[in-house]
Parts: C-alpha cells; sequence; structure tokens
C-alpha cells in the first residue's frame, strides 16, 4: 500500500522538476529555445515563399500555354472538316458555354451544326416507361431500317432520334427525308428532346453526343450518386448511362461517324463507359475534357481522324489513345442523289459518294 510520504515525496519531485524547467527556460535556455523557435519560422516562412513562388511560375506557364494553343487552333482546324455537316446532341447537363465552344471549334473546322438536340429527362424518368413505348412504337413504322423486333424501347428511340438527325431524302441529298421531320416533330412534341433554333436544317454526316456533367473530376464526384447515399438514385443513373450508349451507337450506326465528348474523366461517365466497351470503343472515338480549351479544340479534330477511318480516345487520362487526335484534313466533300428512289431507300441511308468510313 501506497503511504502518505510516498505521494508527499512525489509531489515535491514534480513541483522541482517544474522549477527546474521554469528557471532553465528563463534563464541560460531563454536565448537558445527563442532562437531555435524563431529559425524554425523563419525556415517555414521561406519554405512557404518559394512554394508560392513556385505556383505562380507554373500557373504563368499554363496560362501561356493555354494562350498559345488558342491563338494556333483556328490554323490548327482550317478546313479539316470542309462542308461536313454534324448534329450535336446533348445529354444530362451540359455547359452552354462548353455547347457553345464546340460548335465554335466545329465551325472553325469548316463544319455546319446542322442540329441542337438535347433530349430531356423524360427519356429516362422510370414513371414513363409506358408512354414512351407507345412513342417509340409510333415512331418505329417511320424508321428506314426498322430496329429489331426485340430491340427494346429505348435501342428504338435511340435509332428514332439518330435517323431523324441523318436521314436524307434519296433524290435530295440535301433535304431532310419527309419521314425523318415526322419522327423529330414526334420527339419533340412528346417531349423527349428538345430541339435548337433552326430545327433539323440539312441531313447530318455526323453526330457529336455531349455529354454531361461537361466540369472538373473534382465537381463531378462530388455531385456524383453512390448506392449508399440512395439505390433510387443510382438506379436511375445507371439507366441513363445505357440510354446514353444506345444513343450514341445508334449515332454511329446511321451516320458516318460519331464521336462521344465528356467532361474530365471519371467512373461512370458516358467516355469511361464507351472505353470500357471494346466493341464499342473500336467504333466511337471519345473526347474528355471538354470543359477544357484542349478537349474543345480536339473535338473537331476526333471526328476529322474518325471520318478518315481513324478511330481513338482522347485526353490526358491513362485511359486515353494520345493528349490529342491526329490532324486528319478531308476532302472536300461530293454529295449525290440516290437514285433510283427504290434502290435507294433499301440502301444505306448514311451511306454516300466519297472515301470516308461510314
Amino acid at each position: 500500500m501506497i503511504d502518505f510520504r510516498y505521494h508527499i515525496v512525489s509531489l515535491i519531485s514534480v513541483f522541482l522538476a517544474l522549477a527546474v524547467g521554469i528557471a532553465l527556460g528563463a534563464g541560460p535556455l531563454k536565448e537558445t529555445i527563442g532562437d531555435t523557435l524563431t529559425g524554425q519560422v523563419e525556415q517555414l516562412r521561406a519554405e512557404k515563399e518559394e512554394l508560392r513562388a513556385q505556383l505562380d511560375d507554373a500557373s504563368a506557364d499554363l496560362a501561356a500555354q493555354e494562350a498559345a494553343f488558342a491563338a494556333a487552333a483556328p490554323e490548327l482546324l482550317d478546313g479539316i472538316l470542309p462542308g461536313r455537316r454534324v448534329a450535336v446532341v446533348q445529354l444530362d447537363d451540359v455547359a452552354p458555354e462548353v455547347r457553345d465552344a464546340v460548335t465554335e471549334r466545329l465551325t472553325q473546322a469548316g463544319a455546319t451544326v446542322s442540329a441542337t438536340v438535347q433530349v430531356t429527362e423524360l427519356w429516362d424518368d422510370p414513371d414513363q416507361r409506358s408512354f414512351r413505348q407507345g412513342i417509340a412504337s409510333s415512331l418505329v413504322e417511320r424508321l428506314d431500317p426498322v430496329p429489331a423486333q426485340d430491340a427494346g424501347t429505348g435501342t428504338e428511340l435511340a435509332e428514332a432520334l439518330a435517323q431523324a438527325l441523318t436521314m436524307a431524302e434519296p433524290t435530295d441529298p440535301d433535304a431532310v427525308a419527309a419521314d425523318a421531320v415526322t419522327v423529330m416533330d414526334l420527339l419533340v412534341e412528346s417531349g423527349l428532346v428538345t430541339l435548337g433554333d433552326g430545327g433539323v436544317s440539312a441531313p447530318a454526316d455526323a453526330i457529336v453526343v455531349l455529354a454531361g456533367p461537361t466540369v472538373s473530376a473534382e465537381e463531378a464526384e462530388s455531385t456524383q450518386a453512390t448506392p449508399e447515399d440512395d439505390p433510387a438514385v443510382q438506379e436511375l443513373a445507371d439507366a441513363r448511362l445505357t440510354s446514353a450508349l444506345q444513343i450514341a451507337r445508334a449515332a454511329q450506326e446511321r451516320s458516318r461517324a460519331a464521336v462521344v465528348v465528356g467532361g474530365e474523366l471519371v467512373e461512370g461517365s458516358l467516355v469511361e463507359r464507351v472505353r470500357a466497351d471494346e466493341g464499342t470503343a473500336s467504333r466511337i472515338s471519345t473526347v474528355e475534357s471538354a470543359n477544357e480549351l484542349v478537349g474543345q479544340v480536339s473535338v473537331p479534330m476526333a471526328l476529322s481522324a474518325s471520318l478518315g477511318g481513324s478511330v481513338g480516345h482522347y485526353g490526358p487520362s491513362p485511359d486515353a489513345t494520345a493528349p490529342l487526335p491526329p490532324h486528319v484534313v478531308l476532302p472536300p466533300i461530293e454529295r449525290v442523289a440516290q437514285a433510283p428512289v427504290d434502290a435507294a431507300t433499301e440502301s444505306d441511308p448514311g451511306a454516300e459518294a466519297g472515301t470516308e468510313q461510314g
């Protein structure tokens, strides 16, 4: 048993040690401790200033590189898509400034944007399945080719959208087919899509599928749903991704080339999903980081390369095949009527004269 004297001795020892520490700190060690702390503070301050200078230098270098790339972009894109007509299909939340920037780069490349379409939330609304089935069944009879009987509603709608953007009158390659006009009218009236100003001005040669969110990876991951958060939300996200894939595949099938474009690469994005599917990735090019200048310039370049027969996946991530698409300048396009009409209706509606691969 510890006696009272032991406690007294322990307390005296503690107070003595404290007194000695105070005496040394205020006396002979005062200058040493103070100098040490002052030196450490000065070192940390110097390191902070050095890191700030390095960050400023890196930011200045990056800004200079972006400015140089922006200045070179018009010349880089000049004439690589002469006379091509490109439809832009927007999925999910695409920032208007990103859409406008991509459109501007397509125009710089010599292309004409023949239509801008936004797919609405009704396309995937789980409470509107019967409604979509009814719309799809009324659209199928207008399609050529007609989707397989077991294709499903999503594929039928995707096929309808792609044909509405690309189908030409057999006797006039510059005129949108009458059935295509009807199909697009039904899609718009049903609320499944909205059509930009000007409608569909001409049958598209190629389609850009612009998939949101067109933001940084950090922003995308902060808003991305997880099964732990809400299984219903995640189920809806999966359904939207499936629909997006159906639209991308139909766009590739019914046009001469399709490019899927998204923001910075994140898990569960359409770009990531296309690249993960070997069969789809071998046919559809992808571009990531559309929220950045390099990504926006890459869109017409990827489209030109794809029309020239080279499929690739572009961006800064390890999944990409190259940071930038190859510089491919296509020859001017010459469209000819698909006559006689009977023969034309049996052929591929995307086919036309020229050397591009469909």
